[in-house]
């Protein structure tokens, strides 16, 4: 194949809090860049998972969950995520299957609405979860979204996939590819994604942390990677990797939540997360977790901006 039918581009993944975005990263790009979770609101950052294939490369943009902000912090998300949509060549629009079409999506597709000459792409996830009836009836009600609010050109594709089930990923990623530019490799062969692997530490900590607690936690959960240090006086067959990480959280009482009874939660955490990262390093990992107190942290500029956001 010559040079010139090569196609590569930015392909932004939005969609309300757990409509599947991280999932179909992970599975598009065979391995995991993005931390998922059965909690709504765990992408905090602009994950970048690149998917190279014989034609293409796409380069995934996973960003935060597109919804209606109740703090700063959601403010500062739904922000980030309108900077991401307006420098991306295309846009996959995330539905799962097994919600009905609610505010939150007309929300979305109003916000696309507002994106001229950008194709639009309605992808369905979660399609593992419904049978044949109630998938036909939710893509009719996708067709019928886009027209409302697009006109009467719609989505310029609507596919149906199982990240999880890897139903139709390969049409998921054919169809992206479709409506890239052309152009040459836009990251070398072999990258996956171009996150510091801080933040993919980070990433990790918060997944774990997240698993198994009670809903208010994810909005309040920030985890910052303080260092990454070689372990002194190792030698180079047998290194470790200090990594020191503080986990804020808003009150006490999530606090308590985090560590649990005896320190017995946090262990756990930390267990979790070290096998994530060894296998994300590829060495071994000596894994230091603090948790601390940052009072009302999503509604301070000063901590949000200490936090990284």
């Amino acid at each position: 194949m010559s040079g010139t039918e090569h196609r590569a581009g930015f392909i932004s993944l939005v969609g309300r809090p757990n409509a599947g975005k991280s999932t179909l990263t992970n599975a598009l790009v065979g391995q995991k860049v993005a931390i998922t979770s059965a909690k709504p609101q765990t992408t905090r950052h602009t994950i970048r998972g690149i998917v190279n294939r014989p034609d293409s490369q796409l380069i995934l943009v996973d960003t935060p969950g597109l919804h209606r902000p109740r703090t700063l912090l959601g403010q500062r998300l739904n922000d980030l995520v309108a900077t991401t949509l307006a420098e991306v060549d295309a846009v996959g629009f995330c539905i799962p299957a097994n919600e009905k079409i609610g505010p939150g999506d007309r929300f979305i597709a109003q916000q696309l609405s507002r994106l001229r000459k950008k194709p639009l792409i309605a992808v369905v996830t979660k399609t593992d979860l419904v049978d044949r009836a109630a998938l036909t009836e939710q893509l009719l009600a996708v067709t019928a979204l886009g027209t409302e609010t697009l006109g009467s050109a719609g989505w310029e594709e609507i596919v149906p996939v199982s990240a999880a089930g890897g139903f139709q990923t390969d049409i998921v990623a054919e169809v992206f590819s479709k409506h890239m530019p052309l152009s040459p490799v836009l990251y070398p062969d072999g990258e996956l994604t171009d996150e510091p692997e801080a933040v993919m530490v980070a990433e990790l900590v918060r997944e774990a942390a997240l698993e198994g607690v009670r809903d208010e936690l994810p909005h309040s959960l920030a985890v910052v990677v303080e260092e990454m240090i070689p372990r002194e006086g190792r030698t180079a067959e047998n290194p470790l990797l200090d990594v020191h990480v503080n986990l804020y959280v808003e009150r006490s009482s999530q606090k308590a939540i985090i560590i649990g009874k005896g320190g017995a939660r946090l262990r756990d955490v930390g267990t979790t997360a070290r096998h994530g990262i060894e296998a994300l390093l590829g060495t071994r990992v000596f894994l230091d977790l603090h948790v601390k107190i940052a009072k009302d942290w999503q509604r301070d500029p000063k901590q949000l901006g200490r936090l990284g956001f």
